[in-house]
């Protein structure tokens, strides 16, 4: 077993023209893109000197500029101070690699601050044993994550190897991400593509919105299945992982997600939080490069609410 503090593999990045100038913690961050990754991690990270920039060590307010050569080495996972916890899972599949389970409303995917368990990584440390530490104690084995009311597929690694892999096809948009989700009105669209940039609310820190300031690419693809009077069944494809994307996408272009509490309208369905269902999962083995895909019907809430509305 290697003395190291390090894993073995490390991520590598040239940086681009257009991403010079930007800060260290924020490039190593983007480069991460849909890998659940945070700043405040990345940060870390730097700290412990484990960010090189041309062989370097660097702070984390440095300014990478074209043809730097930054380099990652993950560090070894620490034991965590978060702990395992015998929370029932709903396991769609899993091998030595990855766990892809079908998560309930209302469950948190990670720990944070204040609220250390009941979370996905309390159930998946139980479960496993064994994560990957590429997202350090808090998120370990978490490659995307999907928020706590919304239900569905989610993909965990147990292995550095299939992390980096599973976040590369995230960053290539490989992946098959497909929701299922009721919205407000009547669309004016049998489909669409919604392709917005998403930032932080200046308003409201905590929040996010369509901006072009600060802001990230994001795209999402959707296609009406049903109409229901001045509520519309779609289906949406994600091609970016931004946080909180379909919600601001859909509040975007005028009809928000039912029962979203925070981006939603007053006026609203029967659940406890936002309708939508994360239903289609697909991706590379990572170890195998067999094409993998998933589908989990609607859960009994989600179900009953369109069966009401088809009701009237």
């Amino acid at each position: 077993m290697s003395s190291s503090p390090y894993n073995d593999e490390p991520l590598e990045w040239i940086v681009e023209e257009d991403q010079s100038g930007e800060r260290l913690d924020k490039f190593v961050t983007d480069s991460m893109d849909d890998t659940a990754v945070s700043r405040t991690q990345v940060q870390e990270w730097i700290k412990a000197g484990a960010v090189e920039v041309d062989g370097k060590a660097a702070k984390a307010n440095y300014k990478v500029t074209e043809s730097n050569r930054v380099v990652l080495h993950i560090p070894e996972l620490e034991n965590a101070a978060i702990e395992p916890e015998a929370i029932p899972l709903e396991v769609i599949y899993e091998d030595s690699d990855l766990i892809v389970i079908n998560k309930p409303r209302g469950m948190v995917v990670h720990p944070a601050p204040g609220h250390t368990s009941g979370t996905l990584v309390n159930a998946l440390m139980h479960h496993c044993k064994d994560l990957s530490g590429i997202n350090g104690m808090i998120r370990p084995g978490i490659v995307h994550r999907i928020d706590k009311d919304t239900t569905g597929l989610l993909m965990a690694a147990k292995n550095d190897l299939a992390h980096i892999s599973l976040a590369e096809q995230l960053k290539e948009h490989t992946v098959t991400r497909k929701y299922i989700a009721l919205v407000h009105g009547n669309l004016p669209h049998d489909q669409g593509t919604i392709d917005a940039p998403i930032g932080r609310d200046l308003k409201d820190r905590k929040l996010f919105t369509v901006t072009e300031r600060n802001s990230r690419h994001a795209v999402t693809h959707f296609v009406v299945l049903e109409r229901l009077g001045d509520y519309s069944i779609v289906e949406l494809q994600l091609e970016t992982g931004r946080t909180h994307q379909i919600r601001v996408h859909m509040k975007y272009i005028g009809h928000p997600l039912a029962g979203d509490p925070v981006y939603g309208r007053n006026k609203t369905v029967a659940l406890k939080g936002q309708a939508l269902h994360a239903a289609v999962l697909g991706f590379k083995h990572p170890r195998s490069g067999e094409r993998l895909q998933f589908e989990v019907p609607l859960p009994a809430d989600f179900e009953h609410v369109l069966n009401s509305l088809r009701l009237r």
